[in-house]
């Protein structure tokens, strides 16, 4: 029993990580859009295309989860997905592009 409670502190504190990680790309986000020009149009196309894209690879990666019979991996594996994505965003981000 002692593991399904520390799986489920797990994946809570990585779902944590993902909202203060995310709220950091949003800063800079916003900072680089608050610039304007081609470089912010560039970045809200991008981040439009990004979301959809990593929306569709989480479904993926759930029916994976799923066809595999590891359905309960499914939550702790949509989230590291979306934990690279948003740390890739915030190195190119913050080395300017």
């Amino acid at each position: 029993m002692a593991r399904r409670n520390s799986s489920w502190l797990s994946l809570s504190m990585s779902a944590m990580q993902l909202g203060i990680e995310a709220q950091s790309v949003i800063a800079l986000r916003m900072m680089k859009v608050s610039a304007g020009g081609a470089a912010a149009e560039a970045e809200v196309q991008r981040m439009i295309s990004e979301k959809t894209e990593a929306a569709l690879d989480a479904q993926l990666q759930i029916g994976r989860s799923a066809m595999s019979g590891r359905l309960d991996l499914a939550p702790a594996r949509a989230i590291a997905l979306y934990r690279r994505r948003v740390r890739a965003n915030q190195r190119r981000l913050r080395a300017g592009g």
